[in-house]
């Protein structure tokens, strides 16, 4: 046969007679396996496609799916008509596609993919093709198939490989450098307390000092060597779920403390363990034996230590640690040797659950290391979400940090009053507390206390005007005294579980006549707000925005919210214009799930940020794990330079009736449980319950990234880089494992060191990564895979002339990285 003439035979040529030849009977099941497969998914989109209609939807689908299934019917009957309309189908999707999303490579996937995949076998298969369909002529089959699958491909690799999510930095040193308003990162303490400032040498608090800025003095990782970090060491601390325990929250958030030549690591189960700085090795352990009931009710977990040095003292405890143990005691035991310091409280232990009244076990507990100022040792609390209106209290303590004598307490429902309450009485219950970490000014004598909400997070209507006034707020108490100065509410009436997770830092800000003390607030609700730390007076301006209405279940909803427009949002990718989720933005990793996330999205309320909760169920952006959680953002004081790692990710919160929870028999801790994944919210007219936004698939509803690392220029306010921050390694659909770097972005949960060198060392994504990047650009140098997730803020400090970078490894169930027991530096070959 000639190959210049068209292989179709003439005897299977049927012009304008619309039959077929017998065919082959490999053919024939081709073209009826892909036309069924074609009608099939028509039917599918056609039949969600009324149900997102029928809630004022897009049309698309309705359109698609009929087309699809009378293609899949004339391609299974083998007649060409059905590969020109499957062909027109493929195009005018791609049309509407870029219509919708733009050439955005993940929001095309699901709205491409099912075409590509039918398309590229019609082209595989055009062999059959020419033997099957009556009156194709190859040329055609071959451009009918191939030039909308091709298209279509291209339109999603294009922005993939060269994703527009990724706005790096073009030098290094993008502008001049010299001394900064920001670089002093040291404050005097009266009484020469270690933890007010630290140097390259030490690690002295939670967050570096009491200043809080996750910053450390060392220089000698740079961007130029800090690809050669290599492990220096690693230890394990063998606390890892015993048998029998059945928490689903053992939670490896540790950072470290560095005095000296010993690193002090807090474990899940509150033990506290002292390493050789330069080994590794370990000198002593002290296991305070947490009650084993309380950590399967409450949680297995310790973020950090208190560190104190008695002035002149000598002997027993002269230096000593201090930290929250499960079941309520703050306990202290010495510094050098690891035993109990005999001196404080009762052999070593203050009862925290003194005044708190009688709750089940894990109600409340330290999730946060105490500070140590004046003094004093102040410890806060969490109290659980949802449970009671008449919850613990949220109250906030401080105590001698040698005796461990009650100094005072912060008791929002006793104004004014800091003493114990007598014989009988107790802390006021369901009060705001204080579970993140806080920072504390040495030198001004203030402790800054970042709170959450009163007990019913999402229903308000019962809340006193001083719960009112104090939730969601940064509060600035005397250290010695425990007296209000000042305090600036973040959110009017909380309906969203908008705590305050990050940490307060303490910076120098600049203004038209200097500079003042400063303390940056970042939020969950997304607004990161600048305030004078003397006074609470913002230093960068604050508006009140108008909120949308309509609280349900004899609730109300505050006319306006606080927003700070001068600083970068974190609705979405940061930014100064916060992200407004339309049905567009609904995802998945096909047409289908996509389509069931859209309806959803069509189906419960929502009017962009602080859309009220309500009983049919509302999107809450961002979601209640933020925006910034507890990690916070870490400053570097010499660029000036602030870094953050946020989340994008929506949530669905809905409001229960109280018959529902009954009928479902969702009960409080109080009442002994077990709440069935509701927050029963006792003594209140509803309940609620709320999860991530995610697909059938389990992945989340809107397309990546969805979790971003970020440089912000502090001296100019402006972005100055951006990225995609995680993979989709350790995770994807299902929670199958992909183990393909896809920039996927993740949330994230534990926060970034910046050092002194020009770099920022961080773990904290869903993916098993310890990551350095350089701070000025963001460009990723260093990258290193861990036995475990990270999702605990690294630290860093020099010695023995060496520079070393430790973070504790050992994952963290709730977000479900792999759980571990370990310690690891790495340094500078």
């Amino acid at each position: 046969m000639d190959i210049t003439q068209d292989p179709i035979a003439p005897a299977t040529r049927r012009s304008g007679t619309g039959h077929r030849s017998a065919g082959t009977t490999a053919g024939r099941w081709f073209f009826r396996l892909l036309g069924a497969l074609v009608l099939l998914m028509g039917a599918a989109l056609a039949y969600g496609g009324v149900r997102l209609l029928a809630v004022d939807g897009s049309a698309y689908y309705v359109v698609a799916g009929f087309v699809a299934i009378v293609s899949g019917v004339l391609l299974a009957l083998r007649h060409m008509n059905g590969v020109w309309l499957f062909s027109a189908l493929s195009l005018g999707t791609l049309v509407w596609s870029l219509a919708e999303v733009g050439l955005e490579g993940w929001g095309l996937i699901p709205r491409l993919d099912w075409l590509i995949v039918p398309g590229l076998v019609l082209l595989a298969g055009y062999r059959f093709a020419v033997r099957e369909l009556v009156g194709m002529r190859r040329t055609g089959y071959i451009a009918a198939t191939a030039v909308p699958s091709l298209l279509s491909l291209a339109a999603i690799l294009v922005p993939l490989l060269n994703p527009a999510a990724v706005m790096l930095a073009e030098s290094s040193e993008p502008f001049p450098r010299p001394a900064t308003p920001f670089s002093r990162g040291t404050v005097d303490a009266p009484d020469g307390n270690i933890a007010a400032n630290h140097d390259a040498s030490s690690w002295t608090a939670y967050a570096g000092s009491n200043l809080s800025n996750h910053y450390s003095p060392a220089s000698q990782i740079t961007p130029a060597n800090v690809g050669q970090l290599k492990k220096a060491w690693e230890f394990h601390t063998g606390d890892l779920p015993p048998p029998g325990l059945k928490t689903k929250q053992y939670l490896n958030e540790n950072s470290p403390l560095k005095i000296g030549d010993s690193v002090y690591v807090c474990t899940p189960t509150q033990q506290v363990i002292a390493l050789d700085a330069a080994s590794g090795k370990e000198k002593w352990r002290f296991n305070p034996r947490a009650d084993a009931k309380t950590l399967n009710t409450g949680g297995a977990y310790c973020r950090g230590v208190a560190y104190y040095a008695v002035p002149n003292g000598v002997g027993e405890c002269a230096t000593r640690i201090l930290w929250g143990v499960t079941g309520g005691r703050l306990a202290a035991i010495d510094a050098e040797t690891g035993k109990s310091c005999s001196g404080f409280g009762q052999g070593g232990f203050v009862d925290l659950t003194k005044g708190m009244g009688k709750f089940t076990p894990g109600y409340f507990g330290t999730t946060s290391a105490p500070v140590v100022i004046r003094g004093k040792v102040i410890i806060g609390q969490m109290v659980r979400d949802g449970q009671d209106r008449r919850a613990p209290s949220g109250v906030v303590r401080a105590y001698d940090v040698v005796t461990g004598k009650f100094a005072w307490a912060w008791d929002l429902g006793r104004p004014g009053v800091t003493t114990e309450p007598g014989p009988g009485e107790e802390y006021t219950p369901g009060t705001p507390n204080v579970w993140a970490p806080i920072s504390a000014d040495d030198q001004l004598g203030l402790v800054y206390l970042p709170t959450g909400n009163a007990a019913g997070d999402f229903w308000g209507g019962t809340r006193t005007a001083l719960e009112e006034e104090f939730t969601s707020s940064l509060v600035a108490v005397e250290a010695a005294t425990g007296r209000v100065v000042w305090h600036f509410r973040t959110v009017n009436h909380d309906l969203w579980d908008f705590d305050i997770g990050p940490q307060p830092n303490l910076v120098d800000w600049p203004v038209g006549d200097g500079v003042r003390p400063a303390v940056i607030q970042a939020t969950k609700s997304g607004q990161i707000f600048v305030l004078d730390r003397e006074n609470g007076k913002p230093l960068m301006p604050v508006v009140q925005m108008p909120a949308p209405k309509g609280a349900e279940a004899g609730d109300f909803t505050a006319p306006t919210q606080p927003i700070s427009p001068g600083m970068p949002m974190t609705v979405g990718a940061p930014g100064y214009i916060a992200e407004r989720l339309t049905e567009r933005d609904a995802w998945g990793l096909s047409p289908f799930d996509q389509l069931a996330c859209r309806i959803e999205f069509k189906s419960n309320r929502y009017q962009g940020m602080w859309t009220p909760p309500s009983l049919s169920g509302s999107i809450q952006y961002p979601g209640s794990h933020g925006g910034l959680n507890w990690g916070g953002v870490s400053v570097d004081l010499q660029r000036g330079i602030m870094v953050m790692n946020t989340n994008r990710l929506p949530y669905i919160g809905r409001l229960v009736s109280r018959e529902e929870i009954d009928a479902k028999g969702s009960r409080s801790l109080n009442q002994g449980g077990p709440d069935k994944r509701m927050m029963p919210q006792v003594g209140l007219p509803v309940g609620a319950v709320k999860s991530p936004w995610l697909s059938a698939l389990q992945q989340p509803c809107i397309a990546p990234p969805w979790g971003h690392l970020t440089g912000v220029d502090l001296r100019t306010r402006q972005v100055i880089w951006r990225r995609p921050f995680g993979t989709g390694y350790d995770s994807g659909p299902m929670g199958l494992k992909t183990h393909m770097k896809l920039p996927t972005g993740t949330p994230s949960d534990g926060g970034p060191l910046t050092t002194a060198g020009g770099v920022t060392i961080i773990g904290a994504t869903l993916d098993q990564f310890m990551r350095g990047f350089d701070t000025a650009t963001g460009r990723m140098l260093w990258e290193e895979r861990l036995p475990a997730g990270a999702q605990a803020a690294p630290i860093s400090y020099v010695h023995n002339g060496k520079q070393y970078v430790v973070a504790v490894v050992g994952g963290h169930q709730r977000l479900g990285t792999k759980l571990g027991d370990s310690v690891i530096a790495w340094t500078l070959p």
